[in-house]
Formats: structure tokens, C-alpha cells, sequence
């Protein structure tokens, strides 16, 4: 995942090749520039980006996030995680939301798949307000933490998953007891647009397009900087990938 990211990053940033002729301008009237793209990944670049809830997040040192969670009513226990700027842990629901791995009770107690930064709980609780309004109750995730490898140095902060920014949720449970499954449910292609004009589910079932729903509901409000689902690529094909970035201003979606 953190592979393919950069490269998708790169593309994003890259200039044009040296060797590549000069564009030839035309007189008229201007046009904008277009969205940057990775493949159908449309980097997005808004003008109010530093009052989107993903920006402002990222942004966040350790005694205002937990602040915030304070004034929020976030019920959680601090950690300690290596790679993890402000690392905590989910004690209750968001919004009546529970968001929790597939491991028992008891593994899940001291698991590291679910430890969080901070700032992606503020994100998560964001989120949870659009699946509380479709009666969703409980999100099965795969993993927010994963344990950098043991040369990672003490003290260095990662990104993704190594800083436990990222979410990976496969499956919606609902208070009626039917789930949405993202592998079962989506209805994607690789290298399909995901949201806006002319994205959607094919086959458009009702699973599908509630799904899509909620996912570009968030989408259209930066509430995470990089969404990536089974439209991406393979690794994708039964989660989606929410992920929070620190100090950045842009947004992914594919």
C-alpha cells in the first residue's frame, strides 16, 4: 500500500519530461488548469482546504486532539505505539457507531490493529455521523495501527498505517443485522472513477449504491486526504482506505 501511494504521489508532482516540446499557446480565452490525476485518481486541490476537517486534523498537536476528543465526549485510554504521534484507544462508540476489528473480545483488548492516532479518531467521529444516518451500527475494520518493523527508529512519526492514520473498513453492520460488504457489495473495476459525475456501482444494486453513498458523502465533505477503494486496485477489493495525512492540503480519491 505505502508502495503504490508514493507512486501515485509521484505521478501527482512529477513536471514534464525534459525532453518533452514546449506547449504551443493559442490565443482566446484561458483555460483552468486540469485536476491533477493517477490514472482515475483525482487529486484534488480546494481553496479552502485549511477549513476542511481532514486538514485541520492533520494538523493538530497532541494537547489539542485530545482536547478535542474531551469536548466531544470521546471515551478512550492513551497508548504507547511506535511510529504514533498522539496514539489512543477507542473505549466506547462514535455517534452509536462501533468500530472494532474481527478478533474476540479479549484479543481485542490489547491489540495493536486498534490502536488510533488521535486525529484519525476525529476524522472517524466525522464519519460516523454519515453512517449513523444510515442506520449503520458497526464498522468491521482490518487494521488502523500497523507495528513498524523492528529497524524503525523510537522516535520517528509514520504516516499510513505505521502512524495509525489510516482505517481500513470492510464491512457495515446495520441495526437491523444486514451488513454492507465492501468485496460483496461495492461493485467497482480498477480504474473506475469512484465518485462524481459518471461514477457508479455495476451492477446498481441497493447495497451498492448505499455504499457509494456514504463513502462520497465523505468524500465531499475532505473528511479524510486519501480514500482508496476496490476501484484502486486488487489489494483494495474488500475494504476502504480512510486515511488522515499530517500537513498536507490536497486530497486522493480513487
Amino acid at each position: 500500500m505505502r508502495a503504490v501511494l508514493l507512486v501515485a504521489l509521484a505521478a501527482a508532482v512529477a513536471g514534464p519530461s525534459s525532453a518533452a516540446p514546449a506547449p504551443v499557446k493559442k490565443a482566446g480565452k484561458k483555460k483552468p488548469p486540469p485536476a491533477k490525476k493517477h490514472a482515475n485518481s483525482r487529486f484534488q486541490n480546494p481553496s479552502d482546504a485549511e477549513a476542511t476537517p481532514a486538514v485541520k486534523y492533520g494538523a493538530l498537536e497532541a494537547e489539542d486532539c485530545k482536547a478535542e476528543l474531551g469536548t466531544r465526549h470521546i471515551g478512550y485510554t492513551e497508548e504507547a505505539a511506535r511510529g504514533v504521534k498522539i496514539p489512543v484507544r477507542l473505549t466506547g462508540t462514535l455517534h452509536g457507531v462501533e468500530f472494532r476489528t474481527d478478533a474476540s473480545d479479549a484479543k481485542r483488548a490489547d491489540s495493536p490493529y486498534e490502536i488510533s492516532d488521535c486525529r484519525l479518531v476525529l476524522a472517524m467521529d466525522d464519519f460516523a455521523q454519515i453512517l449513523e444516518a444510515h442506520d449503520i451500527v458497526q464498522v468491521r475494520h482490518y487494521s488502523m495501527y500497523r507495528p513498524p518493523p523492528k529497524s524503525w527508529a523510537d522516535d520517528h512519526v509514520g504516516g499510513q498505517h505505521n502512524g495509525a492514520l489510516a482505517l481500513d473498513a470492510g464491512r457495515f453492520v446495520k441495526k437491523d443485522g444486514t451488513t454492507l460488504d465492501v468485496l460483496k457489495d461495492f461493485h467497482g473495476k480498477i480504474g473506475a472513477q469512484t465518485c462524481g459525475d459518471g461514477a457508479g456501482p455495476h451492477p446498481a444494486t441497493d447495497a451498492a449504491k448505499e455504499l457509494r453513498d456514504i463513502l462520497c458523502t465523505a468524500v465531499g465533505q475532505h473528511m479524510f486526504n486519501v480514500v482508496l477503494t476496490p476501484d484502486f486496485n486488487r489489494p483494495h477489493r474488500n475494504h476502504f482506505h480512510l486515511e488522515v495525512m499530517a500537513n498536507v492540503k490536497w486530497f486522493l480519491v480513487h
